[in-house]
C-alpha cells in the first residue's frame, strides 16, 4: 500500500537556491573566523537596495565592456560596515572576475589620496586653506606631472587645487611636505597597502603610484569624519581610539567610555585641518570640466573626491557627511582599462545614488578651539603683508599661524605719472608716487594673467633708471628644477629636438638664446626654441633686447634602453 501511495506522490522540485545577499562578505568571514558563529552588522534592507543600486548601473557600464563594481557603507560613529558589496553578481556577469571581492583588492589610488596631503600641510601648518600653489610646467626626476586637461593656471589656491583635481600642484605640494612625512601620516590613518619604502613611490604616491582598497580608504575617512565629530565633546583632546578599522561583526561594543587620561593634546591630523579639508571637498562651484557633477542630488551637504587611475583602469569615488561614509570603486577585475572610465562620471554618480537611499544628516560642526581669526590676503591667500590691500579676517587653522606673509606683494616706487618704475638712484624721491603690487614670478605670472585678466604685470623700469634695475623679467620654462634631460628618440629611431621654453613679462621683447656661447636663434611673442644638442652638459644663456640675461645648465643623458 505505501509502495503504490509513494508512485502517485509528485517528485520534489529542485532545491530552493540559498539567498546570497552578501557573498563576498560570507567568504571573506569564512576566511577570518572558520568556525565561529558570526553575526554581521549589515543592514539587511540597505544591502538589497545598494545592490539593486549597483546593478542599475552596472547594466549601462557593460555597454562600455566595464564589468566590475563595488560599495562599501560605513556608519561613522561605530565603524559598523552597513552594505557591503564586494563586485557585481549577475549570472551574465561571469567571466569577468565577479567572485573577486574588490573591497580589499589593492587598487591604484589615482587621485584619491589628494585630500589627506591637503589636510597633511594645514595640519602641519605649511599652507593655509588658499594659499596660493604654483600650477606651472613641471619635472622632478624622470616625473613630468600634466593636469587631465593639459592646461596651467600659473597658481591656484590649494582648496580650488583639490576640489578640481590639479595634478601639477598636488605634486608640488608633495615635494614640499616631503614624499616620508606623507607617507608617515597615511600609515599612522590606517593604510595598509604600503608594502614598500617612501622612496619605491617617490613623488608618483600622489597620483596613484600606490595602491590602496575601499576597505582602508573608509577605514581612513571614516577615522578623520569620528576625530571631527567627537572634537568639541572631547574637550579639544583627541582619542586615539577614534582611528580603528572598518567593523563587519556585530560583536564589537559600539560605544566605550572615554577616559581623559586616554586622550591627547594632538591627533595624527587636527581637527581644524580635517574641517577645511572637508569643507574644500564639499565645494559646489566646480569647473565646467568635471562634466555631469551638477546632475548629482543629494538629500543633504557631502563632501566627496574622485580619482581615475592612469590608463583608466580604475575609478574612485568617496563621500562622506557625519554620519555615513560611502566609497565606490568602477573598473575591471582584471585591469582592463576603458575609454570613458573616469571616477567622475562612472563612480560619483552611483555613488550619490546610495547616498540618496540613506537618512539625511547635518553638517559638521566647525572645531572653533583650533580656529583663529587672522587677516589673510585675498589674492594669494597668505596671511597679508603690510602692502596687502585687499584683506579678508577669516578663520584658520590653529597650526596656520607658522605660515609665512604674503611673499607676492610688494612696495613698488613709480614716477609722478606712474608709468615706469624708478629708485631713489635716478629718481627724485619727492617726485616718486608708491604702489602696493601683486607680483608673481615669471612663469606663475606667465600663465596666470591668462586665465586672470586683472592681473596687471609691472610696469618697465625708466630709461633713465634701467642700469638700477635689479629684478630679472625672465625665467626658464622648460627646463625648470631638473637640469638632467633625455633627449627624446622617434619612433623611427632618429633622435629629437628637445624644446627650451622661457617666460618674460614684457611679451613683446626679443630673446637672443645661447648655447655654449653660441648664438643658436632668436624668438619673440611666444618665446620657444628647438635644440638638438650633444650628449653632456651645456650652457643655455638668454638675453633681451635691454640686456637682462638669465642662464641654465643642462645636461643630456643618454636614455637607458639605448
Amino acid at each position: 500500500m505505501s509502495k503504490e501511495l509513494a508512485k502517485k506522490e509528485s517528485l520534489p522540485g529542485k532545491p530552493i537556491p540559498l539567498e546570497q545577499a552578501a557573498p563576498h562578505l560570507l567568504d571573506r568571514i569564512c576566511k577570518e573566523n572558520k568556525g565561529q558563529k558570526i553575526r554581521t552588522t549589515l543592514d539587511y534592507f540597505l544591502q538589497k537596495t545598494v545592490a539593486e543600486i549597483v546593478e542599475n548601473h552596472h547594466r549601462e557600464l557593460k555597454f562600455n565592456e566595464i564589468h566590475n563594481a563595488a560599495v562599501l557603507v560605513v556608519e561613522v560613529e561605530t565603524g559598523h560596515v552597513l552594505a557591503y558589496i564586494g563586485n557585481t553578481i549577475k549570472k551574465d556577469s561571469i567571466g569577468h572576475g565577479n567572485d573577486v571581492d574588490i573591497i580589499v583588492a589593492p587598487r591604484s589610488t589615482g587621485s584619491i589620496l589628494k585630500p589627506l596631503l591637503y589636510a597633511s600641510m594645514l595640519h602641519a601648518g605649511e599652507i593655509l586653506p588658499n594659499t596660493l600653489i604654483p600650477d606651472i610646467p613641471t619635472q622632478f626626476g624622470g616625473l613630468t606631472p600634466t593636469n587631465f586637461d593639459g592646461s596651467f593656471s600659473g597658481a591656484v589656491p590649494a582648496s580650488k587645487a583639490l576640489y578640481r583635481s590639479l595634478n601639477v600642484p598636488a605634486v608640488r605640494m608633495l615635494k614640499q611636505f616631503g614624499v616620508h612625512h606623507f607617507y608617515d601620516v597615511l600609515v599612522k590613518c590606517g593604510m595598509t597597502t604600503l608594502n614598500n619604502p617612501p622612496d619605491y613611490y617617490g613623488l608618483s604616491l600622489i597620483l596613484g603610484g600606490a595602491e590602496t582598497s575601499l576597505w582602508d580608504l573608509v577605514t581612513i575617512y571614516s577615522g578623520m569624519a569620528r576625530v571631527l565629530n567627537h572634537f568639541a565633546e572631547n574637550s579639544g583632546y583627541y582619542n586615539p581610539a577614534n582611528w580603528h578599522e572598518a567593523i563587519y561583526t556585530a560583536s564589537v561594543p559600539e560605544k566605550k567610555t572615554v577616559e581623559m587620561q586616554n586622550l591627547k593634546k594632538q591627533g595624527v591630523l587636527s581637527a581644524s585641518s580635517i574641517w577645511f579639508t572637508f569643507e574644500a571637498m564639499r565645494e559646489v562651484n566646480r569647473p565646467a570640466e568635471l562634466s555631469g557633477w551638477k546632475t548629482f542630488s543629494s538629500t543633504g551637504k557631502i563632501a566627496w573626491k574622485t580619482g581615475t587611475s592612469f590608463g583608466f583602469r580604475d575609478a574612485w569615488a568617496l563621500g562622506l557627511n557625519p554620519d555615513y561614509v560611502v566609497a565606490v570603486w568602477v573598473g575591471n577585475a582584471n585591469g582592463e582599462g576603458r575609454s570613458g572610465l573616469i571616477g567622475v562620471s562612472t563612480a560619483a554618480p552611483l555613488m550619490f545614488d546610495v547616498f540618496n537611499v540613506l537618512p539625511e544628516s547635518a553638517w559638521f560642526n566647525p572645531p572653533y578651539d583650533e580656529l583663529e581669526a587672522v587677516e589673510v590676503c585675498r589674492l594669494s591667500g597668505y596671511r597679508s603683508n603690510p602692502y596687502c590691500e585687499l584683506v579678508d579676517t577669516v578663520n584658520i587653522q590653529e597650526n596656520g599661524l607658522k605660515t609665512m606673509p604674503c611673499p607676492y606683494h610688494q612696495l613698488v616706487h613709480l614716477d609722478k605719472k606712474g608709468n615706469f618704475r624708478v629708485s631713489d638712484n635716478c629718481y627724485d624721491p619727492s617726485e616718486m608716487t608708491h604702489h602696493s603690487w601683486f607680483v608673481l614670478p615669471p612663469v606663475m605670472e606667465w600663465f596666470y594673467k591668462k586665465t586672470n585678466p586683472l592681473y596687471r604685470s609691472l610696469p618697465p623700469f625708466s630709461s633713465d633708471c634701467e642700469m638700477n634695475n635689479s629684478g630679472n623679467p625672465m625665467e626658464f620654462i622648460y627646463p625648470g628644477e631638473n637640469t638632467k634631460l633625455y633627449l627624446p628618440v622617434d619612433l623611427d629611431g632618429t633622435i629629437a629636438s628637445i624644446i627650451l621654453e622661457v617666460a618674460h613679462r614684457n611679451p613683446e621683447s626679443v630673446l637672443y638664446w645661447h648655447m655654449d656661447k653660441e648664438f643658436i636663434g632668436m624668438t619673440k611673442n611666444s618665446h620657444r626654441i628647438a635644440v638638438q644638442p650633444s650628449f653632456g652638459k651645456h650652457t643655455i644663456t638668454v638675453i633681451d633686447n635691454d640686456g637682462k640675461s638669465v642662464t641654465k645648465t643642462i645636461e643630456i643623458i643618454q636614455s637607458k634602453g639605448k
